[in-house]
């Protein structure tokens, strides 16, 4: 107990509709095993108290071998919970798709970021605000938010356990997520997936906030001296530890679409024909990651 007096239960305190599910499917799991597991336990220790070497009293049968009670209870009802696990597994798995749109996006339009994992930072490219920020991502509260994912480096998994889903962030590949804050909080993000030594100071803020604090932080970002250009982003890619939140007033061009070309032959997939297409860029004329 000890310790675990340090640990934040963050993936059983969820602040959004993707999270709040897995809660309900972990508790859910979580329960109808232990239906078997404590029983279990309980007849274990009752057996061997019952029948210990000195309680004469026990019934005594040297030659017993089978029950078809018996057979049928540890048969099956292991089995219709392992059905019943399987059930709302498959469904739960199907409606967290992380490559499915939340059915918010049918009422408001969607905030789409672009992620980017680098040693050992988090860039994160809002395309249609112009601006990019390292190591904080600010959201507004009840919006569905479309992530684009990949990698500039070794492959990383971008979670925020308050919000949900985890995925793989991936050199030359785009994974997706979508997720949405229902209240306003200050929310842990993190990469769980182990990219060496900086990997412990890997971690990024999500600021949940209303729509009018959103759009002020958005100002204030536009108010950043630096813009992130090729050179630019060509220190910024560079390894560091423990980097300090940065913001970017201004980001050139489809970086994030050169970034993942350059592991493709400068080929990048469409987002809304599904097709690989040529980037013409900077980032894209690199034939491989130095």
């Amino acid at each position: 107990m000890l310790l675990l007096a340090g640990c934040n239960l963050d993936v059983l305190d969820p602040k959004g509709p993707v999270g709040e599910q897995l809660k309900f499917l972990i508790v859910e799991s979580t329960v109808a095993m232990l239906l078997v597991v404590v029983p279990t336990i309980i007849l274990a220790c009752y057996f061997a108290w019952k029948y210990r070497a000195s309680n004469t009293s026990a019934e005594y049968l040297p030659k017993w071998s089978h029950s078809n009670k018996i057979e049928v209870v540890i048969w099956g009802v292991p089995s219709i919970i392992i059905l019943f696990l399987a059930v709302i597994t498959y469904q739960t798995c199907h409606s967290l798709d992380p490559y499915r749109p939340l059915d918010n996006e049918a009422n408001a339009k969607p905030l789409h970021v672009e992620v980017v994992a680098l040693d050992w930072k988090w860039l994160f490219i809002y395309p249609d605000e112009g601006i990019a920020t390292v190591n904080q991502l600010a959201i507004p509260v009840g919006t569905p938010v479309d992530f684009v994912i990949t990698s500039d480096s070794v492959m990383n998994s971008f979670f925020i356990p308050r919000l949900g889903s985890m995925i793989y962030a991936m050199a030359g590949m785009q994974t997706q997520l979508h997720l949405l804050a229902s209240e306003p909080g200050d929310y842990a993000g993190e990469s769980a997936n182990y990219s060496g030594r900086g990997f412990s100071d890997m971690k990024f803020r999500t600021l949940a906030m209303p729509a009018d604090q959103y759009a002020s932080w958005v100002e204030k970002v536009r108010s950043s001296s630096d813009q992130l250009d090729n050179e630019t982003y060509g220190k910024l890619a560079a390894p560091s530890e423990a980097d300090p939140v940065k913001y970017y007033s201004h980001v050139a061009p489809s970086l994030f679409d050169g970034i993942v070309a350059k592991y493709n032959n400068g080929m990048v997939m469409d987002k809304n024909t599904g097709k690989m297409i040529r980037v013409q860029s900077a980032m894209s004329d690199m034939n491989m990651k130095e």
